[in-house]
């Protein structure tokens, strides 16, 4: 008789193992869609492993349970549960920051840069785009970090997106005159070779507000307006952020343009 219920409850231990495995492939498979999508969404870095194994440690957890005829199963059981145990209240918390997260994200999404910073229908050209160009200065082939639009002096820029402005700057060479717009979740944007600033430093500014005049201030051969976007202060293609103004196929168009060989105008 005991036998047989030491038989059935390694029988019960087995059951309860396997059903542990099948909810640890669930956890996991939640981890992955938490790191690879939700967090790619939201533009968030994704949870380490070591973070999400944090919180447990089996030094002699178990030492109770050792010295038993069905031991091993106990103890695979055990430890199953509490690492199951441990995981899901990490993932919760994982969960808990991407709420907040999807609340914040009309936020984050009124503030990334996401429209030309010019009227399209004041724009004459685009005379230069992203990437190694020729200088016109010096008539070799530098990095150009922006976009250069072509435009007639004065004509008013835009900001492309919430944010504050961090930077006001006046200068003979370089940029020229050049406001820098801080949009937070990492984005910067830069307005250069002004012919004049239309807001102030520290001043909050809206997608779409006026914050400056094109001119050609600086180290440039024209009027135009230089447009850098930056991600973690590192120079992107601005064109990859102009979705709110372009349809496809402008935006393939766009895309093909700027492969072509042009030369800078600073």
């Amino acid at each position: 008789m005991q036998a047989r219920e030491l038989e059935y409850m390694k029988l019960q231990y087995e059951i309860l193992n396997d059903r542990l495995e099948d909810m640890e492939l669930l956890l996991t498979d939640m981890e992955h869609r938490d790191n690879d999508l939700y967090r790619v969404m939201f533009e968030a870095e994704p949870v380490p492993s070591q973070v999400r194994r944090s919180g447990f440690s089996d030094a002699d957890r178990y030492a109770g349970l050792y010295g038993y005829v069905n031991s091993a199963q106990v103890v695979s059981a055990a430890r199953k549960l509490d690492v199951i145990a441990s995981q899901l209240y990490n993932q919760s918390v994982s969960y808990d920051s991407l709420f907040v997260m999807a609340r914040n994200k009309s936020v984050m999404l009124a503030h990334i840069p996401a429209i030309i910073p010019l009227k399209e229908t004041e724009i004459k050209y685009i005379s230069s785009f992203f990437g190694y160009r020729p200088d016109p200065i010096y008539k070799v082939a530098k990095f150009h970090s922006g976009i250069d639009f072509s435009a007639a002096l004065g004509t008013e820029t835009f900001a492309s997106g919430d944010g504050v402005v961090c930077d006001v700057e006046k200068n003979d060479w370089g940029y020229g005159n050049m406001v820098t717009i801080d949009h937070g979740f990492g984005y910067k944007t830069r307005y250069a070779h002004l012919q004049k600033a239309a807001v102030r430093k520290g001043q909050k500014v809206k997608r779409g507000q006026r914050v400056g005049y094109i001119g050609n201030s600086g180290k440039t051969t024209g009027v135009h307006l230089h447009y850098e976007v930056l991600k973690n202060d590192v120079q992107v293609d601005p064109i990859n952020f102009f979705y709110n103004d372009l349809t496809p196929d402008q935006y393939e168009q766009i895309l093909q343009q700027s492969t072509l060989p042009t030369q800078t105008m600073d």
